[in-house]
């Protein structure tokens, strides 16, 4: 890897593999670049607009924003640091929580939230598309330009997830800079014409809580990945700590804040939206802006799927898939690709789904990533053992105190949730009356705070009395 950076752009044909001291070249400040290409996108600024969707008032979406990030991203910046401990990727690591195959459940989990993502992206370049093309000329708006956009994102996420982790370092900055110019161009057009003059009634507190807890699913939904970029690091574990939760938590903060901005400007435009999240954004723009604007749409989605295609991939060899860490990713674009197509030709809505597949993923990453903390500071203060995690007798075959606790805070959590899908309502919130479901309860989706308190509490109390877990270090 130190010679792929010297030397040009190569396939990292490292996969799972421990990452030793020599081989780590990255400084923690490196860590910005990656986490916040992945979150500079307009989707994150339709975040903000779902967030006062739900019937808050501005300065409420505005409160549950930064509430949000502040409860979500420093846990990312935590798992990173077990990526500096460990020198392995994330879900190679929690089989010290899990167990070698008792990891397989949450890593299977993780795995499908993660091909969830990158789906959802590479979905959102082709709607933009779409959109965009209309509007520079509606005989362009057909089907087959959407497929093409479609196609062109795809191939350009698969390219650079194929390569690796020092390409996706060097791309992402660059992603980084060309969206960021292009937001300014965004506000400085947009801004002058919101009409502020009208204010939207305020939600109560529940409807609070469902805003932070939205930002919550968004920001906890990232944490799989916190070590899978932190492995090849090496520099105080505090410095990864702060670039990666700095980096992760800076675009959202300032996107999701903007939204909200947006929608105190546009009351309409939460709507709009929920169709077409990115596409939304264009109807205002000057036709002369569509062409940049379509530009930084396709490589804001394109960062965020590759940060999500290059850590699924590295699941699915934790899953125990024994083939090369590039076939992995090439397997994972092909479900990438069929699910888009779903969301695209197949589903009646766009928000609908993925509002529920944000509340049902941050329910399950909730539950791990609690587990997975605390099993850091309590068992792991002198690091991971190298040997230990890449076998079934180095921290056992099933440690039970971490799955019992996953499933029992998976399942408290699941039944405190509800969902605008009529599809899967029906198998969430069984936890709550009727009354309660329909009410100001079921709108909190407090299931996602809820499994990460068990989560954490129940594995701190059976890994330190009844079922304590191997505690190996290098």
């Amino acid at each position: 890897m130190v010679e792929l950076a010297e030397t040009g752009w190569r396939i990292e044909q490292k996969g799972i593999d421990w990452v030793g001291e020599g081989e780590r070249h990255g400084r923690p400040p490196g860590l910005f670049w990656p986490w916040t290409a992945a979150n500079f996108s307009f989707f994150t600024v339709a975040y903000g607009v779902f967030v006062v969707g739900l019937g808050l008032s501005p300065w409420q979406g505005a409160i549950a924003v930064l509430i949000g990030l502040a409860l979500s991203y420093p846990v990312v910046g935590l798992v990173a640091l077990a990526g500096t401990r460990g020198g392995a990727p994330t879900m190679t690591l929690s089989r010290a929580a899990f167990g070698y195959h008792g990891n397989k459940l949450p890593t299977l989990f993780v795995y499908l939230s993660l091909v969830g993502w990158e789906t959802v992206s590479v979905t959102l370049g082709a709607l933009a598309t779409r959109t965009i093309l209309r509007r520079i000329d509606p005989a362009l708006a057909t089907t087959q330009m959407m497929v093409v956009g479609f196609l062109v994102t795809v191939a350009l996420v698969m390219v650079v997830a194929i390569y690796g982790y020092d390409v996706i370092l060097r791309v992402q900055k660059w992603i980084t800079v060309a969206v960021a110019v292009a937001v300014v161009g965004y506000l400085v057009i947009i801004v002058p014409d919101l009409d502020f003059s009208s204010t939207a009634n305020g939600g109560g507190f529940a409807l609070m809580v469902g805003g932070v807890t939205l930002v919550v699913a968004n920001g906890i939904g990232w944490t799989p990945g916190g070590a899978d970029y932190s492995r090849y690091t090496k520099g105080s574990p505090k410095s990864v700590v702060w670039w990666t939760t700095f980096g992760g938590a800076t675009a959202p903060g300032l996107l999701m804040l903007f939204g909200v901005l947006l929608t105190a400007g546009d009351p309409k435009l939460a709507g709009a939206a929920a169709a077409d999240p990115i596409g939304a954004f264009a109807t205002a723009l000057p036709t002369w802006f569509m062409i940049p604007f379509l530009l930084a749409t396709i490589l804001s989605v394109v960062a965020g799927a590759v940060f999500n295609l290059y850590s699924s991939g590295l699941n699915l060899l934790a899953l125990g898939v024994r083939i090369p860490r590039w076939a992995a990713v090439a397997v994972d674009g092909v479900l990438m690709v069929l699910g888009g197509i779903y969301l695209i030709f197949v589903s009646p809505s766009f928000f609908a789904p993925v509002q529920s597949f944000l509340i049902v993923i941050g329910v399950i990453i909730a539950a791990w990533s609690a587990i997975f903390v605390t099993d850091l500071f309590l068992h792991r203060k002198n690091g991971y053992d190298k040997d230990a995690l890449y076998v079934p007798a180095g921290y056992g075959g099933i440690n039970l105190a971490g799955v019992v606790s996953l499933v029992v805070a998976i399942v408290v959590g699941l039944g405190l949730v509800t969902s605008a899908d009529a599809n899967i309502r029906s198998v969430l919130g069984y936890l709550l009356t009727p009354s309660a479901a329909a009410g100001s309860v079921g709108a909190s989706n407090i299931g996602v705070a809820v499994a990460f308190v068990i989560g954490a509490a129940l594995y701190g109390l059976l890994s330190t009395t009844l079922l304590r877990p191997a505690e190996r270090s290098g």
